[in-house]
C-alpha cells in the first residue's frame, strides 16, 4: 500500500493517523468515564484522570500532524460523486472534528492550569497557561464537559455518515479510509 494519498484512496499514513486518532479519542473518553467506578481519591481513579489528561494532550499533538497530512495531499475523489450540498456538509463536519480535537485538549490544559494542578504529559510537566483562578476553572470545566458531550455526537455522526455512504449510497467514501486487504 502506498503511504501517500492517490486519487482513489487515502495513503497508509493518512489511514493510520485516522484510526490512531479514533483509538486515542476512545481511550480519552474511556478514561474519564471509567473513573466514575472508583471512589474519589483512589489510586485507580487518579490514574485514569492522569491518562485522560495525557492522552488528550497526545490528541492535541497528533492532530497537527494530521492537519499537515491533510494539507499535503489532496483527498481521494468520492465515486460516484456526491452533490455540492453533501460536500459542504462533509467539509463542515471535518472542520468541526478538527476544531474539537484542538479545542478540547487546550481547554483541559487551561482547566488544570486554572485549578493549580500539574499538567502531566508522559513524564513531563507542561507549564501552566494561566495562574490559579477558581472562577475561570469553573467556567472552563463546564465548557470542556459540554464540548465533550458534543464530541460524542460529532464522532457518531461521522461514523454514521461513512456507513450511510457505504451501505445506502454505495460509494467509496468508507473504502477510501479502510486499510487494503492483502490478496
Amino acid at each position: 500500500m502506498q503511504w501517500k494519498n492517490t486519487t482513489d484512496r487515502y495513503g497508509s499514513l493518512s489511514i493510520a493517523m485516522h484510526w490512531l486518532m479514533l483509538a486515542l479519542l476512545v481511550a480519552v473518553y474511556a478514561c474519564i468515564e471509567l473513573r466514575e467506578f472508583y471512589p474519589k481519591g483512589s489510586d485507580p481513579r487518579e490514574a485514569l484522570k492522569q491518562w485522560h489528561f495525557m492522552l488528550g494532550l497526545a490528541v492535541f499533538v497528533l492532530v497537527w500532524l494530521r492537519l499537515a497530512l491533510r494539507m499535503a495531499g489532496a483527498a481521494p475523489q468520492i465515486r460516484p460523486a456526491i452533490g455540492v450540498w453533501q460536500h459542504r456538509v462533509a467539509v463542515a463536519m471535518h472542520l468541526a472534528l478538527y476544531v474539537f480535537m484542538l479545542a478540547m485538549p487546550l481547554l483541559g490544559w487551561l482547566l488544570l492550569s486554572a485549578e493549580g494542578e500539574p499538567v502531566p504529559f508522559f513524564g513531563l510537566e507542561l507549564p501552566a497557561l494561566v495562574g490559579i483562578d477558581p472562577a475561570l476553572a469553573d467556567s472552563v470545566e463546564e465548557l470542556h464537559e459540554t464540548i465533550g458531550t458534543v464530541g460524542y455526537y460529532l464522532v457518531g455522526l461521522h461514523a454514521a455518515a461513512a456507513l450511510f455512504h457505504h451501505y445506502f449510497r454505495r460509494d467509496n467514501t468508507l473504502l477510501r479510509m479502510l486499510p487494503q486487504r492483502r490478496r
